[in-house]
């Protein structure tokens, strides 16, 4: 047992002032310092220093670990362009970026804060530098493939990188699925694949509605797209509309990625169905894409949390840096109330999105926790203030060890 002692505790409701944390894997109790002192005597005892404030550790719920050796080789500023160059470069990027390369991306991550996140594993090359991170990973087997005639070899690869996965025993690790989009993966193939998630209650992704090709493409085999199709596969026709790709997810709470050319009845579906939405704001703007109508989704109260998908389509993989730039896109929104649903959108919103124990500061909830070392005491505008000033992490927690700052 433990007994941090900051000056100030985040919790989902309020700041606390004058508390201390005891914890093990868990937070069991959040009290003054004399009464839990009482109660575990031979707790090992942290004094944290002045304007010290641990928050909930962060959760990137969407991330391409196996692209993290792009910088400068694809094309940014319209979505197309960026495909023709990722599959252009693939080779390039894939062999570039080996298990040391993948590794300091995590490591990234884990100093900025992160202490969760979500793989989006196209071939299973990330397994090995996934397992040995130190955070919690939800390592999301991603289904791809729009020709039916090679849909058994397709669903055979994504079997056995399931399974691999799945023999992983440690803790914080968890095997899902991600259906790429509506667009790249047949029917036939989503079918079998959800079979398997509901089944094996796995966690469930997939992008969707990501660009104005997606969207003409799935309204009428049309626009960008056409040419696309035609010349790589030789297909004439989408596999599938928005509708019917949305209707297969039905019952089970999903995890649908960018969503910025939505319509309101796929707003509405998304809403009857509860599903999440993750927004990716850096990733939106270098691509060429609108921006996602956040007031639509809390009018809708669609679920909504923040991501940095992956170095393919961002300059850095660091959540604090994600929502300070959706913080001056969503100029409209009023700013601390918006500044508050981002950090929410990170932790709390997050964590239930992927059903785990964590991203709050509570009692019975996994000590996932960070130390940062405010400059001054926090004021009622602490939430803007997160998110626009590089506060110091000094420590982080993750299933309550100290991975980061001295003991």
């Amino acid at each position: 047992m433990t007994i941090l002692k900051p000056d100030y505790i985040l919790t989902p409701d309020l700041l606390l002032t004058g508390k201390a944390i005891a914890f093990d894997k868990i937070i069991h109790a959040i009290d003054s310092f004399d009464v839990l002192h009482k109660r575990f005597p031979q707790a090992k005892i942290i004094q944290l220093q002045k304007n010290s404030l641990v928050m909930p550790g962060l959760i990137n719920a969407h991330v391409h670990v196996e692209f993290s050796a792009n910088k400068n080789q694809l094309s940014y500023g319209d979505f197309i362009n960026w495909l023709y160059s990722v599959i252009e470069n693939r080779e390039e990027l894939i062999s570039g970026c080996d298990l040391a390369c993948m590794s300091r991306a995590i490591d990234t991550m884990l100093a900025s804060g992160i202490t969760t996140f979500g793989a989006i594993s196209s071939h299973g090359l990330d397994l090995e530098a996934c397992v040995d991170a130190k955070q919690n990973v939800v390592f999301f087997n991603e289904l791809i493939g729009s020709q039916a005639g090679m849909a058994d070899a397709l669903f055979s690869d994504f079997l056995a990188r399931l399974d691999s996965s799945k023999s992983i025993q440690r803790e914080g690790f968890f095997p899902a699925v991600a259906i790429h989009s509506p667009y790249s993966v047949h029917p036939v193939l989503i079918r079998k694949a959800l079979e398997i998630v509901k089944n094996e209650n796995l966690k469930l992704t997939a992008h969707f509605m990501e660009s104005e090709a997606e969207r003409n493409w799935l309204d009428s085999s049309s626009g960008a797209f056409k040419e696309f199709f035609q010349t790589l596969l030789q297909q004439n026709r989408s596999v599938s509309d928005a509708k019917e790709f949305l209707s297969y997810f039905d019952d089970y709470e999903t995890l649908f990625t960018h969503a910025v050319q939505t319509n309101d009845e796929e707003l509405e579906h998304i809403a009857q169905q509860k599903h999440t939405i993750i927004h990716c704001p850096i990733s939106n703007r270098l691509l060429g894409n609108p921006t996602l109508n956040i007031k639509r989704l809390n009018e809708k109260n669609i679920p909504w949390i923040v991501a940095t998908d992956g170095l393919s389509s961002n300059y850095k993989l660091d959540l604090f840096e994600e929502m300070k730039i959706s913080l001056f896109m969503h100029s409209d929104a009023p700013l601390l109330d918006f500044a508050k649903q981002l950090i929410e959108g990170v932790t709390v919103r997050a964590a239930q999105a992927l059903g785990l124990n964590t991203g709050e500061i509570k009692e019975k909830k996994n000590a996932d926790m960070l130390v940062l070392d405010l400059d001054t005491k926090p004021n009622e505008e602490l939430a803007i203030h997160l998110i626009l000033h590089r506060y110091n992490i000094s420590k982080v927690f993750i299933n309550g060890k100290l991975v980061k700052g001295n003991k």
